[in-house]
């Protein structure tokens, strides 16, 4: 079968007034279905800008970027949101809720938005699955930091996509809150199969990931698994000491 994502020297070119910058440069790997795995770098480092091309809110410059087999650099902007809307469910760093509605009612936009059927009843289901039951009619203001980031992984949930897209998941949670989303994360990967791709600077969520990716200056540097990767951070510590 073919990989879920499959990405082939793909490169992401801006103009910083006359000077081309290489903000991806010839990234190559592939994501099969039911993966759990991260992608870390520094701040500069291309994470941010793959993630917005697998996201499908930017194509490639050059290489090819293929999702489910479809390549996604010959797709116009209609097609794009299609993917987006189908395929792909995003979680973010800020949460991205809308302050009026209430948990479930933010957890409905995407398929009112697709034109999806019972909307409600699987909103009330996905909020189910990320532990807020008693908090459907809650909205962003009435919820903690930890429960508002619970009410983006159910958002994303509810279209029941073929990979979830995490920017930061942990970054504005306190420590226990963090650990409590990536529990969540783990749980729908290790009991449900759900293709989970994790951006982060956070070497801890990177480290309880089963595969690490790592970029620098816009280019893939290592594609490890977990124990590597770990061992790796630990040989470079010593080193510094």
């Amino acid at each position: 079968m073919a990989p879920l994502i499959s990405l082939e020297d793909v490169t992401k070119t801006y103009l910083m007034g006359t000077v081309p910058v290489n903000a991806v440069a010839g990234v190559s790997f592939n994501v099969e279905e039911g993966e759990l795995l991260s992608v870390v770098g520094p701040s500069g480092s291309g994470k941010s800008t793959l993630m917005n091309i697998l996201g499908c809110l930017d194509v490639p410059s050059n290489g090819t970027y293929c999702l489910e087999g479809d390549d996604v650099g010959r797709l116009n902007d209609n097609q794009l949101a299609q993917v987006r809307g189908r395929k792909i469910g995003f979680i973010f760093q800020t949460y991205n809720l809308l302050p009026r509605l209430s948990a479930v009612a933010n957890v409905q936009l995407p398929l009112l938005y697709s034109g999806g059927k019972d909307s409600r009843r699987r909103s009330m289901a996905a909020l189910q699955r990320v532990g807020l039951s008693q908090r459907l009619t809650h909205r962003p203001t009435e919820l903690s930091g930890g429960e508002q980031q619970r009410v983006g992984i159910a958002r994303a949930l509810v279209k029941d996509p073929s990979i979830i897209l995490a920017d930061e998941p942990t970054g504005n949670l306190d420590t226990q809150s963090g650990k409590d989303i990536m529990e969540i994360l783990h749980a729908l990967h290790d009991e449900e199969g759900i293709t989970v791709l994790i951006v982060t600077h956070d070497p801890e969520v990177a480290a309880s990931t089963e595969r690490v990716v790592s970029m620098r200056d816009g280019a893939l540097v290592a594609d490890q698994t977990s124990d590597e990767y770990v061992q790796e951070r630990r040989l470079a510590a010593r080193g510094n000491l």
